[in-house]
This record gives C-alpha cells, structure tokens and sequence, in this order.
C-alpha cells in the first residue's frame, strides 16, 4: 500500500519532528515536503479539520496533536472529517515492573509511542525496588532494576513524544522483595513494612525519592503506602508499645511528605490506609464515612488516589469518591485492567470495573484516572495483552464515554490491532459452565495449568465441564492469528501453545479420576501414556513463553515461570509413571485419585471464587515452610 505523505506547518509543538520521526511509521505516513499540507493551529483540545485539500489540527499539548494525526491517518483518500475532542481528565497507564517482569526499554519505548498515538498525558512506573538506589546496593539486587541512565533515557523519549513519566514507588508497605535481605531488616517493622519513627528508616526513605525522580523531569511522584497490613504491630510495637494505626500513618506520612517537599516533589499516594484500620475486616470498602482519626492523618497538599479493580456499578464507585473527598485532598481514581488473572488478562471485567469507575470519576470531576496493568504473583500476562485497557483509558479521556466500534477503529490505528482478539483473551479464563464470583473473576486458565495432575484440588468445582475441547478451539483460534505473522504473532504463538497445553492438560483432569474410580487399566494406560504429549506440549508452552519474556522484558524473573513449568512438567511424568504401574497391576491404589472430592473455590451460589497464586493451586502441602 503506498504511504500517504504529509507536510506539516503552522504552530508545531517543541520536538515535533523528532517525536514524528518515531511515530510516523507506527502509522504508515511519511514526512514529505511534497505531501498534502497539514496546518496545525492551537486549540483547546484534539481537532481535525479535513475539507477538500484544506487539512488543519488543533492542539493544546503536544499529545493531542498525535492524537489528531492518528485521526487523520484513519481517513480514507477523498474522505473528510471535523472532529474537535476534549478531555474529560487526565489518563495515565501504569506499567507494574516490579512483579518479577521488568519491561525493557524499547518495549517501553513501544509502548510510550502507542500511547502518544492514543493522546494519552502520562505513564506511571510502578517500581518498589527496581529502580537504584546507590546508598543500598541490596536495594533491588538480582531483581532487573533500572539504572538511573535507562531511567532518563526513558523520560527522554516520553517527553519528545509529549509524555509525562511519573516515577510510582512505595515508601511504607509492599517491600517484601527489599526487606529479605539481611542487610536491609534493620529498617522493617514486619515482613512488608517499613518501621515507622526510626531515624535510620528516614534517612533510607530519603534516599529513595531522591534516587526515584532524579531521572524524571516531572515533579510529581506517587509514594504508594497502600496495604500496609500490620503497621505498628511488628518490631515497632516491641520498641514503642501499641498505637492506633491512624496515629502512626499520620505521623509518616508528614515526614515523608516533608521530604518530598524539600525535595520539590508533588506526592499523591494510595486512599485505603486511611479506611482499613476502621474496618471490621480490615478491608477497603465495607466502611462508612473516614472517621475524625482518618481525617487528621490525612494531609490536604498530598493526592489520595482511590483505587477499585473490584466493583461494577457507577453508584458504588462514586459513593466510594464522595468518601474519600472527605479526607481532604485532591481525589484521584485508579481502576483495573486485570492483567493479574494469570496468563491471560480479564478484559470482560477490565471492562465493567473501568467504565463504571470512569463514568463516576467523571461525574465527580475527578482531574486524573490511570490504568493499572498489575502482575501479581509473578507477571504471567504479558505487557503487550493489556494494549486494548489502555486504548479504553485513552478514549474514554476524549470521548467520555464507550463505543465498540470506535474502540475497534483506534486500537487498529494506535497499536495495530485486532480488538476481538484481544477481548476474547479473556475466554482463556471462564470456561463454559464456570460463573465467575461477585468481586472477582475465575481464572481457569492459571488453576488449570498449575493444577496437580494426581491432587486435583479442583476436581468439583470443575466436574461435568468439558474444559480439554474449549481449549482446542482457542488453540485453533490463536494459531491462526500467529499464521498470520505481524507485530503480535509472538504473542499469539503464546496463547496458542497456552492453549494446546491447557487442552491437553484438561483431558486428563475430565478423565482421570472416574477411569481410576470405575477400575477401568485399560483406559488409564491410555491417558497416562497420553501424559508424554502432555508434557512435551508443556515443554513448547515452556520456551515460547521464554522467547516471548525474553523479547519484552529483562530476563530476571522468568526463573520463577521455568520452575513453574518445571514442575508442571515433573508432576505430569510423575502422574504417568504411578498410572502405568497401576494399569499393569505393579502398584496396589492411587490414593490421591480415589480420596473423596471436595468443592474449593466454589461458592453457594456456585460461582469460582478463582485462585491467583500458585501456592494455592497446586497442593494442599505448604510450599515454602
């Protein structure tokens, strides 16, 4: 197809011609001072204004005007177009790096131009101790962390693009990874937690947010200090006595907010620590209004981000806002694009969580909304599966609100795209006959992989469903879109042999117990000499998860996936030994398959509450004791 060319006049933002030498073969244009003249003009939002040969856009960040160029680009030859956008609030999308997978720097880099296209205003970078900090060298050690140089060659390339690059780091809970070392305890009050109202915890503190923004031009910085469970009742109950939560948090937070004002930093911070030690639970949202306590540990120049990956309905989310406009700050929103689920992202429940979340922040006049593209439990789903949440963000901020078919337009111009394909990563995770719980979703493509083949944990809460041939049609359905080669073929590849192992795996699970059960040797020798393709299709998941881990991240981290698949492998090889002897009359029972099964996730109403660590799925033994 020949390239439309364009030559660009009028009042250009700064870099203009740098930033659209990285964008313009995203789109398939080409800069020529022969090309059809496009004059860009200042306005209050994206606007493209096609008429005939008259082409002008409008701008009032530089983003906006790439917003408006991918617009353009969209139109086909003769067509005409008057649009002018505006935005509702600002939209991040937040990049987790710090659940084992650390993105490299030309996937990021990959990212930041997708984003640019979309007009998206800024990316937030999770790192809790992947960043350096060069006073603790155990601070992120063996981990992947950033150097300070890959950091600001990042912001770099975000801020020719028109990007703002917010550093997000944590400075009081989820610093598990930073306090195992020995070396580092001396400033941990429990296993996650820093110890509060010690010197030398300040002094490491301080140290922290000078080595996390130095890289970025921006001032503002997120300081997390969100699930600090146990504050006050570790080491710092033994030196200080008990104290109510809210009094500890209070005190921490001016400290730290103190810091980042010395600093000239702007800090915002996660909103549930000023709810949870008011819970009956210890929860986030089963509480009323903040108390007196909530409000006076709350600092009114700090942001508190109210995040929600949970509810569906637009009443909950601004109830939940009303809430936490009472603490004081200025309130922001931050919704989820389940990329947590396991291998496969969640995109039905991106979907109610984040609309319902945004239409509600939107009605409050909420000034920012962010994407979160969480890992936890070992960053299984891939960065490159979560493109079509942030698309979501990205046009709910112009449009105010959702369209399919748009949505569909623009994932194919801004990331080159197939819309259902990304949607129906999420039939990896519900098979037909699963309901999925009220708050979160079943993930069946996590518990099926790693479920043991002899303790089948999930015997009943999957009985009568035939998993093994839903999974073959996604293997035929993914395989095809990886024959057509292209940017996503990879990934593709990915959820095909996710699939074909899944398949695989699951006709063993259907078929294991009642062939054992009924006595039937002849039919468990098949299944279990069936176990050698099993483990080999494993095998070929093994090593294009590899290449495609290894392609988009550093390469720390994906020692936890071979374990994984290891063990799956092991298990498996394990299954069809003990099998084989019991077929041939070697071996006198296989207890694991004749004990009675029990429901495990299942609730009363007979929905999956789903499993999202592996420690859960694949014994009822302890695995690290």
């Amino acid at each position: 197809m020949k390239k439309m060319k364009f030559n660009f006049t009028g009042v250009l933002p700064e870099r203009f011609e740098a930033a659209m030498a990285e964008l313009a073969p995203e789109l398939g244009i080409e800069l020529s001072g022969s090309g059809a003249e496009v004059e860009l003009f200042r306005a209050p939002g994206p606007e493209v204004r096609k008429k005939g040969g008259e082409i002008r856009i409008g701008w009032a960040k530089p983003v906006h005007a790439y917003r408006a160029i991918s617009l353009l680009a969209e139109l086909r030859d003769g067509e005409d177009m008057e649009r002018a956008e505006r935005s509702c609030f600002e939209t991040g999308y937040m990049v987790d790096a710090s659940r084992n997978a650390v993105p490299n720097i030309p996937t990021l880099k990959a990212v930041l131009r997708k984003m640019a296209l979309m007009g998206m205003d800024c990316a937030m970078m999770y790192t809790e101790e992947t960043y350096e900090v060069p006073e603790y060298p155990y601070f992120g050690y063996m981990r992947g962390r950033y150097t300070q140089k890959e950091l600001a060659e990042l912001d770099d390339y975000a801020f020719t693009l028109g990007i703002e690059l917010i550093p997000f780091i944590q400075t009081l809970g989820h610093l598990n990874r930073a306090l195992r070392w020995p070396e580092m305890q001396k400033f941990m009050d429990n296993g996650e937690v820093l110890l509060c109202d010690d010197e030398e915890t300040y002094k490491f503190i301080a140290a922290m947010l000078r080595a996390a923004s130095a890289p970025y031009r921006t001032r503002r910085i997120h300081i997390g200090m969100d699930e600090a469970h146990g504050i006050g009742l570790g080491r710092h109950v033994t030196i200080h006595g008990y104290e109510p939560p809210h009094d500890i948090i209070r005190r921490h937070l001016k400290r730290v907010r103190d810091m980042c004002v010395e600093m000239g930093l702007k800090p915002m911070m996660w909103g549930d620590m000023f709810f949870r030690p008011d819970s009956p639970t210890g929860g986030y949202y089963d509480t009323g209004d903040p108390t007196p306590e909530s409000i006076a540990s709350a600092l009114p120049d700090v942001g508190i981000m109210y995040w929600d990956y949970y509810h569906e309905k637009k009443e909950e989310h601004a109830e939940m806002l009303r809430k936490h406009r009472l603490l004081g700050g200025e309130t922001l929103f931050a919704g989820g694009l389940w990329t947590w689920s396991g291998p496969a992202p969640d995109y039905k429940k991106a979907l109610a969580n984040s609309l319902s979340g945004l239409e509600a922040a939107k009605e409050a006049g909420v000034p920012f909304c962010v994407g979160c593209a969480w890992g936890d439990n070992g960053a299984e789903t891939n960065i490159l599966a979560s493109l079509a949440g942030m698309q979501l963000y990205a046009e709910f901020e112009y449009t105010g609100g959702y369209d399919e078919g748009w949505m569909a337009e623009r994932l194919k111009t801004c990331c080159g795209g197939e819309l259902e394909r990304f949607y129906a990563l999420s039939r990896f995770n519900t098979v037909p006959g699963m309901k999925a719980g009220p708050m979160r979703p079943v993930n069946a493509a996590k518990f099926l992989l790693y479920q043991d083949p002899l303790v089948q944990l999930y015997a009943d809460d999957t009985a009568g469903m035939d998993m093994a041939s839903h999974y073959k049609r996604l293997e035929a359905e993914y395989g095809s879109y990886a024959g057509e080669g292209g940017a996503y073929a990879l990934l593709w590849e990915f959820y095909e042999k996710l699939a074909r192992a899944l398949s695989s795996k699951c006709l063993w699970h259907q078929r294991s117990i009642p062939a054992v059960r009924a006595g039937d040797r002849e039919l468990v020798r098949e299944l279990a000499e069936g176990l050698t393709g099993t483990i080999g299709d494993v095998e070929e998941l093994r090593l294009v998860w590899r290449r495609l881990w290894n392609t988009t991240n550093k390469p720390y981290g994906f020692e936890i996936i071979d374990g994984r698949l290891g063990a799956v492998e092991a298990r498996l090889s394990t299954a069809r030994d003990r099998c084989l002897d019991w077929a041939s009359g070697g071996a006198e029972t296989l207890p694991e398959l004749y004990e009675k099964v029990l429901s495990y996730t299942r609730l009363p109403d007979g929905s999956l509450f789903g499993s999202y660590a592996v420690g859960e799925i694949v014994s009822a033994c302890k695995i690290d004791i």
